[in-house]
């Protein structure tokens, strides 16, 4: 082969040059995230605390937007489209409840030598997973306050919070295909934490006595899929938590593990569950 046809073969040297920044980042700004690390202590292990918790808010993040999204089609009657968000969401759960990984293995000397930095800080003040449990159903209006000197994000769980749920949502679907669900439960004030109701477990029991491949059975297993992972994800940070600082008291004056046991014991989306005793 001659050195001109050789060469033709080589695969072309990718752009190099730019005026500005690079396209890449332009799209992912990855100078500004590379750069949001401001450790408070000399210990070299807060980046890895203070980095894992950064992955886990901006999953948090798309995983609202996914609940959200599958919220809206199912408004619209669209099952096909939020069966697919709530898939993808289940996704990126396995890959928030992974960022555990980096933190389960903390010695108590190991948390307790930058753990002072964090102050007043927890994870309960997270705004964005705040949002996330409303999505659940999981609402309480005290969890607004501690958000109250950030007006943005102070009105953004605002009116999450008096917006339906995602379940809310999944059960409205029900009535309209036909199900039997009181008045009480469609038109309850959406802003309080969502109560298991006995219609609407004899509902989803109907459901799954049908055909596997239906689409509101497609959609609860969808549903379960989710409220699994999220148990998953309580019953991780409960380890994790327990394994650095066993029983003592939590950051920002929670209760610490006997907080997290109690919400590791709750149920997303109850009567998909209870329902399965029913069929």
């Amino acid at each position: 082969m001659s050195q001109e046809a050789h060469e033709t073969n080589e695969p072309e040297t990718p752009h190099l040059d730019f005026a500005g920044t690079t396209p890449y980042e332009d799209y992912v700004k990855a100078d500004v995230l590379t750069h949001l690390q401001h450790t408070l202590s000399d210990d070299p292990g807060e980046m890895v605390f203070l980095v894992t918790t950064q992955v886990m808010e901006l999953w948090f993040t798309v995983i609202v937007h996914e609940w959200e999204t599958a919220a809206a089609a199912l408004r619209g009657d669209d099952i096909p489209t939020a069966i697919a968000a709530l898939k993808r969401s289940t996704r990126e759960l396995e890959a928030l409840n992974a960022s555990w990984k980096p933190l389960g293995q903390l010695t108590p000397a190991q948390f307790n030598s930058y753990r002072s930095a964090l102050g007043e800080g927890s994870g309960f003040q997270s705004a964005m997973y705040r949002r996330m449990e409303f999505l659940l159903g999981e609402k309480s209006a005290s969890m607004l306050v501690p958000h109250r000197g950030a007006p943005r994000v102070h009105a953004e769980l605002e009116k999450a919070l008096h917006e339906p749920s995602l379940y809310d949502e999944a059960v409205r679907l029900l009535a309209r295909r036909g199900h039997a669900v009181p008045d009480a439960v469609l038109h309850r004030d959406v802003s309080g934490r969502y109560e298991s109701d006995d219609a609407v477990e004899a509902a989803w029991t109907a459901v799954y006595s049908g055909p596997e491949d239906a689409e509101l059975a497609r959609l609860g297993e969808a549903l379960t899929d989710v409220a699994e992972l999220v148990w998953r994800w309580r019953n991780d940070h409960l380890v994790a938590t327990r394994r650095a600082m066993g029983a003592k008291p939590g950051t920002g004056g929670s209760a610490g593990v006997a907080w997290l046991e109690k919400r590791a014991r709750k149920n997303v989306f109850p009567e998909l569950w209870t329902a399965r005793s029913h069929v």
